[in-house]
Order: C-alpha cells, then structure tokens, then sequence
C-alpha cells in the first residue's frame, strides 16, 4: 500500500503533496523511520538536510534530543519564544524548554521514548501540525523531582502536539500520563499533588472558577449537532460529531454504534482494555467524576494508514466541576473544585468502526487543581 497521507480537501495541502510519499511508524524499526540513505521524499523548504519528510523530523529529533542527549539541538529545533502547553503549566521561551529537559532527564536517566505513531497535516509553505504518540519507558534511579529515586521502573504514555515552520517548532502541547508513573514508583500522588499546588499557589496563582462553562445556554439543551468547521475531510468530521454525541449529549450508546465489538482501548495508567462495554465505562466515568464538563474539540488531523483504514488525532479540552464519582479515583470524595482537562485521543477507524483508541490525559494535573483550590479557599477562611 502507498503511504500518500494527502488529501486535496485538506486545508492548507498543496499540489505537489499530491506525490509525496510520507513515512508511517507503527510497522517500522527505528532504522527505518529516521533513514540515513533515504532521499527526500516530501517538500521541506528550511528543514535540515538529514530530514526526509515531516515524520522523520519528528521521529528524529526527539530521539536525538530525549534518547542521544543532544539536548542542545532545542536551539535549532524552537524558536526563542516558543510556548509549550502542559497540564500543570506554560513554559514561554526555549531556554526553560531546554532546563525542563535536563532536569527530567536528570531523574529518568534510562528513560526511552519509543515512537508509537505520528499522524499530521500541513505542509512546508502553510507550516505542519503533527500529533506523536510516545511510548517512554525506564526507571527512576537519581534524586530530582521526583525526590528521592525509588529504582522502580515504569512506562507511560505521552503525546506531544507541535506547530512547525521551517525547522522550527514554535508551539507545543504535552500531556504525559504523570499519575502513571506516580503510582508505578509507589509515591503516594496527594503528597506530590499538594506539594506542586503549594508551590503555584506561594507564586501567586489560584485556581479561577468562573462557574458556568456553557456546555448549554440557561435551561436550553445541548446542540443538537457537532461543529464540524475543524474537520479537514468526512472521516474527521464523523469524528467529531461521535465526541460530539458522546461528551456533549451524553450519549454514550454512540460508542456502540461506532467501535468495533473487538475494539481496544489504551487509555491513562496505562489500561489495555477490549471491548464496548469497557469504553463505554470509561468515557462514562470520566463524566462521572466530572459531570458539568463541557467537552471542546482544539484540533483534528488525520492519515490513511498502511494497517488499513485512517488514523485521527484530536486535541481536545474539558472544563467542569469535581462534583461526582468516576474513574477519577485520587479526587477522592466530591469536592466542587474547578477541573480542567487537556487530552489527546488516537483514533484508528476501519472498515467504517473505531478499531483502537489512545487516550492520554493526566490525573495528577486534576489532583493539582483540586489542591490549589482548596488552598485558595482556606486562604480566604
């Protein structure tokens, strides 16, 4: 099968993208993803010449800077004055970039990040969005900040979001699946949690609750349809009238309709579970804990896939009130406090039904939240 991952309906595909044959990851070993005798097979005007398409790039300097340590090559690869969006904080310029990666690198100095799929649109005129799921792996062996090293091992998942112009990423989103490696080290999350919302809150941030997320207006019902204005092709727009359906109307018999009776689901600490009812449990839960939560999609891209069928990648956002019972079991009882979520979500649709989905968010950074709320509350006792 032919790798073309353009689609004349893309917004910002030009022409010449039409020929371009791009590089996919999941049936590849590392060798061959960042090739050293490849041409270049896609147009990367001001790209490095060792890039031969837009996934080798990703795939490529990740593993230089994370797995080769060259974490200097951040210099060439951000701007000055990139933002990275995590779920517990902004960094606003390429040198804290730069200290961030050291100081993880410094408790995890075994860590690995395995490239598990990179799905993207774009092209070198308008700039790419690329969306990378990583797979990181190893053990916490040095003290930093995560205190004292505990020599356990761990593994979790992350993805990274980049907007990329002429070698240079210039904004990034990250959501790592922090309480993953929190709860496979032993330490316990609320300590962690209430230390990390300490120190936010002594520097002066609290936690805003603007009540109302509007999710529906006054005593109206939720839209009936998606807002689909993001959607660059069909496949997308199905998407995200699904999430739609699922998070907005809370319909979660959509997920019935939608996922194969086999699909898999990958989802925070690391879950490996099969099946609708399962999802269903999850995407349920999740609103459980949290069930004002208004649901928004940020971005969607999408490929066809060597495997068959295509692969769609949203960047999404919750906002709501931690004001029930779910998944989110470290909240523990219901405490009212404002909760935003940022997620990202891999979709593997074939033969018209969700095949696999990969969830990534963080529990811990809702930990964090609850903590600095309370903080904020007590202070004004």
């Amino acid at each position: 099968m032919s790798d073309v991952t353009s689609n004349p309906k893309i917004k910002g595909s030009s022409e010449v993208a039409l020929e371009e044959s791009v590089l996919q990851v999941e049936r590849r070993d590392y060798r061959d993803i960042a090739p050293d005798d490849r041409p270049r097979s896609q147009s990367l005007d001001g790209f490095d010449d060792i890039y031969t398409d837009i996934v080798d790039y990703i795939i490529r300097c990740t593993h230089k800077i994370w797995d080769e340590r060259d974490i200097g090559l951040i210099y060439t690869h951000y701007t000055h004055n990139c933002v990275l969006y995590g779920t517990t904080g902004t960094i606003y310029n390429r040198e804290d970039v730069v200290r961030d990666t050291i100081q993880r690198l410094v408790s995890f100095p075994e860590r690995r990040g395995m490239g598990t799929q990179v799905i993207w649109n774009g092209n070198d005129k308008d700039g790419f969005y690329t969306s990378h799921l990583v797979t990181g792996s190893g053990r916490h062996t040095q003290y930093g900040h995560l205190g004292q090293p505990t020599f356990k091992p761990f593994v979790s998942r992350t993805i990274a979001d980049c907007m990329i112009h002429r070698n240079m990423i210039y904004r990034e989103w990250v959501v790592a699946d922090q309480m993953a490696i929190i709860k496979q080290l032993g330490l316990d999350p609320n300590h962690f949690a209430a230390r990390t919302a300490k120190s936010k809150f002594d520097a002066g941030l609290t936690s805003l609750d603007i009540g109302e997320n509007r999710r529906f207006l006054g005593q109206t019902r939720p839209n009936e349809k998606a807002d689909t204005s993001l959607a660059h092709n069909d496949i997308e727009a199905q998407t995200i009238e699904m999430l739609h359906e699922v998070f907005t109307k809370r319909m979660f018999g959509r997920i019935a309709q939608d996922y194969a009776p086999n699909a898999q689901y990958h989802g925070p600490l690391m879950k490996e579970l099969y099946g609708q009812a399962a999802i269903i449990h999850q995407h349920l839960g999740l609103i459980g804990s949290l069930p004002d939560a208004s649901y928004e999609v940020q971005h969607v891209a999408s490929n066809p896939c060597e495997e068959g069928g295509t692969k769609v990648a949203v960047r999404w956002l919750m906002e709501g009130h931690h004001l029930g019972y779910g998944i989110l079991n470290e909240l523990g009882d219901p405490t009212g406090k404002r909760v935003q979520v940022m997620g990202m979500s891999h979709y593997h649709w074939k033969d018209g039904k969700i095949v696999d989905e990969w969830n990534v968010y963080d529990e811990l950074s809702m930990l964090v939240q609850v903590k600095l709320g309370q903080l904020a509350e007590a202070g004004q006792a």
